[in-house]
């Protein structure tokens, strides 16, 4: 291989995406209760602020693939970059909540576009032994995003409680009275770079060769590798082409098919009923009701970002020595035994020190992060034939979404109805079909070839 260093270079540059997925992601969980009070927001108002970027979110992935299908990896990618950039300067300057939810859409569409065609550029461009470490990348990245949030809001929650002044102007309203919105806006930081970068990328090889453009795609080959390599690269992805089948939606309701994008329908959904999206949204608003202030609720989650960055490179090493319904046991009974106590812990059955709160909350982050997190999307790239596998990654990450709107939606709802120790339990729950689906009709992909999982799931051509 001529160039490993110019590969990590594309791959680092891509993977911002993720970065950029993570921190709007979880920057929303430092501005929930500023916005809430400013504005005057009922609960369901409050779930609406959190999950209409989850609907943009939605659209996003939609319309991604065929968009980068139709114009190509890195013109989407820089679409993406463009919807962050828009999304965080209009929510800094936002008038009103339907102005600061229509620029929170337009930051979820990027994070949908993001959350496909990232790790996918980063796999056409990637070297096959190196493929999975390359694109584990881009996970990581989501939570690295995810832990810089939280620095910026409780460094900018800090600041504006200083003895900082810019008299009466828009720097004294948005580092000052309504950091909220400082919070919200400096994600134009890394999104400007983001787009900036995208200039020194090329367009993915295998795209090109898709699209009758092999000059090109030989021209980026030959970056990557030595030109007698790049030219059998070429036709070696020319020949798989050629070998390749449409994928039929029909095909996906046979028994066989079926069973598959159950399973990977249930896993998905469930694993948002889990809880884990609910601690990242709304972590402050659980540690205030436990009766920490509000900048002591943000160093709090600096924690718990903390955790989740580094429990998640430990999932990425484990992944392949141990399996991934190995990790899954363990991880979710972990959960499971962490948010009962949590719930405990609410109904008042465990003190009243925060401190307690957030070692029950570390730890169900370490489990979550070490087993669903890590594994979902694994599990989802190698439990379908290549036949339906972008049909059914489809409908399996359109539910991931919606689970995941749905919990940012509720959860407000849900805590003034059924208090935190309510809520938690019901996230418990959840725990038990995931667990059963797992061990009745998951097979274990670990080391083993397409065609043995194929067979097990009964899936017949």
């Amino acid at each position: 291989m001529k160039s490993t260093v110019y590969i990590i270079f594309l791959s680092v540059i891509a993977a911002l995406g993720g970065f950029l997925f993570g921190y709007d992601t979880a920057v929303i969980s430092g501005t929930i209760s500023s916005v809430k009070e400013q504005f005057s927001l009922d609960d369901i108002a409050t779930g609406w602020y959190v999950g209409c970027a989850l609907v943009g979110s939605i659209g996003g992935v939609a319309v991604a693939g065929r968009l980068s299908d139709r114009f190509g990896r890195r013109p989407v990618l820089f679409l993406a970059a463009i919807l962050f950039t828009v999304s965080a300067a209009g929510c800094m300057i936002a008038d009103d909540v339907p102005q600061l939810v229509v620029y929170r859409i337009i930051g979820g569409v990027g994070i949908g576009v993001a959350s496909i065609i990232s790790p996918l550029y980063i796999s056409e461009i990637a070297v096959a032994k190196h493929r999975g470490r390359f694109v584990t990348l881009y996970q990581l990245a989501i939570t690295v995003g995810i832990l810089a949030s939280y620095f910026v809001n409780a460094d900018l929650m800090r600041y504006s409680q200083s003895d900082v002044n810019f008299g009466s102007g828009m720097m004294q309203k948005i580092f000052v009275d309504e950091s909220w919105r400082a919070m919200l806006g400096a994600e134009t930081v890394p999104a400007l770079l983001f787009l900036i970068l995208l200039i020194f990328i090329p367009e993915s090889p295998r795209w090109q060769i898709v699209n009758n453009r092999e000059k090109r795609a030989l021209s980026v080959m030959q970056r990557l590798y030595d030109a007698t390599e790049a030219a059998a690269r070429t036709d070696e992805i020319k020949s798989l082409l050629q070998s390749d089948n449409k994928s039929s939606w029909r095909l996906l309701m046979r028994p066989g098919f079926r069973k598959a994008l159950f399973i990977g329908v249930a896993l998905a959904m469930l694993g948002q009923f889990m809880g884990v999206n609910a601690v990242l949204y709304y972590g402050p608003v659980f540690f205030r009701e436990a009766g920490l202030a509000k900048d002591g609720a943000l160093d709090f989650q600096i924690v718990i970002g903390i955790v989740n960055v580094l429990t998640t490179i430990l999932g990425l090493y484990l992944i392949d020595r141990i399996g991934r319904k190995r990790l899954v046991y363990f991880g979710v009974s972990g959960m499971l035994v962490t948010l009962l106590l949590i719930s405990l812990y609410f109904a008042g059955g465990m003190g009243a020190s925060p401190y307690m709160l957030l070692i029950l909350i570390v730890l169900y982050i370490f489990f979550c992060a070490i087993s669903i997190c890590t594994v979902i999307f694994v599990l989802l790239s190698e439990m379908y034939p290549a036949k339906i596998r972008g049909a059914a990654m489809s409908i399996a990450g359109f539910s991931l979404w919606i689970g995941t709107y749905l919990i940012g939606q509720l959860t407000p709802w849900l805590n003034s109805h059924l208090e935190p120790s309510g809520v938690f339990l019901l996230f418990a729950a959840a725990c038990l079909p995931y667990m059963l689906i797992t061990w009745k009709l998951l097979p274990e992909t670990t080391g083993r070839s397409l065609e043995e999982i194929e067979r097990e799931l009964k899936i017949k051509n």
